[in-house]
């Protein structure tokens, strides 16, 4: 490959160009608002922090698949092409990083007010204090998922458009992770319905803490492997590409099907698990399947994908791999604060639970 034009920091951050990305910011947002409003969609019902049963409107996969097409037939047609995303980036990034204080600040004054708390709390600023805002009738933290995780995709896409526009071709390493990060999406929204039983969704107050994850760490920092492959030479050679998919599909593997395990059974306690039916602990706690391997086998999994991702960007560079290690060190700290709160919900079953099901994250070794 060529080597490309200099980046110019004072071009990227110009007040021209953080204009424009903060009209494509807000109209995005806008635009998946609306669409998430008007879509019809699945309505559910799940637990909120207060322990009563609210409904949700599941409609992110419809969303996304439109503007996945959307995006792809502007992109093949010549009528625009995603490369804006990758050439604004950076005046993206400024501007979500303020939308997020802005929104957080909202969502802080406006709780605030409904409780009437007069008094100030940064606590509260970055925790928040609704665990389930809405807005129009839509429930702001689920809705926050569609432009994180959509967002990620388009600037994935956007990665793919400016190596092809470039070069004239996709790298194998460029081509396997959009293939991985897009299958990566469009299975969370196949599986949003499980999301309104996570503990993000149940329990978290909506603060700064978790607007600035869903609109600027997920799509800016999740996508770095993709950001690294646009102009890189070839990473992978066909033989470590075939190892590569091997590990993303163990991890999907493991990942989804751990997940999938426990909402299933949380709807259904008498479903079967590897042709057998699931055992349980007092019918609390289930000893099947991954379950009685492993208490966090899933975030195993997620580590997996992720590793994958960092994969086809080769060994050329630690730069990819910093999603990877950090994701781990989150999802390691993850599971000691699951640990604390099972144990405190559960008391002597936890620890009989423990004894069943031995290992944390890693089988047979921890």
């Amino acid at each position: 490959m060529s080597t490309p034009e200099p980046y110019s920091l004072v071009a990227a951050l110009s007040g021209g160009t953080v204009l424009q990305a903060a009209a494509m910011l807000l109209g995005f947002i806008a635009l998946l608002f609306v669409g998430s409003a008007l879509l019809p969609g699945r309505r559910v019902t799940g637990p909120d922090a207060e322990g009563n049963r609210r409904v949700y409107k599941l409609n992110g996969l419809a969303l996304f698949l439109i503007v996945a097409v959307a995006a792809g037939l502007g992109q093949m047609s010549g009528m625009v092409s995603l490369s804006v995303l990758h050439t604004h980036f950076l005046a993206l990034f400024v501007v979500a990083n303020g939308f997020a204080f802005a929104l957080a600040g909202w969502l802080f004054f406006r709780g605030a007010r409904a409780r009437e708390e007069s008094q100030v709390s940064w606590r509260k600023f970055f925790m928040g204090v609704e665990a389930g805002p809405t807005w129009f009738g839509l429930d702001l933290k689920l809705f926050s998922y569609c432009p994180s995780l959509i967002g990620l995709a388009l600037f994935n896409a956007s990665f793919a458009a400016v190596q092809y526009e470039t070069y004239g071709g996709l790298t194998l390493g460029m081509a396997l992770y959009q293939i991985f990060a897009f299958l990566y999406v469009l299975n969370y929204f196949q599986f949003e319905q499980g999301m309104i039983h996570t503990w993000d969704i149940v329990s978290e107050r909506f603060g700064w803490n978790l607007v600035w994850g869903d609109f600027v760490l997920v799509p800016f920092f999740y996508c770095l492997p993709g950001w690294w492959l646009v102009h890189a030479p070839e990473t992978v050679s066909p033989a470590a590409a075939a190892a590569i998919v091997l590990l993303f599909l163990f991890g999907f593997w493991l990942f989804r099907g751990a997940n999938q395990q426990k909402h299933r059974f949380k709807r259904d306690p008498d479903i079967e698990i590897w042709g057998k039916p699931a055992r349980t602990l007092d019918g609390r706690l289930l000893v099947s399947g991954f379950w009685g391997i492993g208490r966090h086998l899933n975030y195993t999994g997620e580590i997996c994908i992720y590793l994958s991702f960092a994969l086809t960007a080769g060994l050329a560079s630690w730069f990819p791999f910093l999603l990877p290690a950090w994701l781990a060190g989150l999802l390691w700290h993850r599971s000691r604060r699951d640990e604390r709160r099972c144990r405190a919900k559960y008391g002597a079953l936890w620890d009989r639970y423990t004894k069943t099901a031995r290992f944390s994250m890693l089988p047979f070794v921890h």
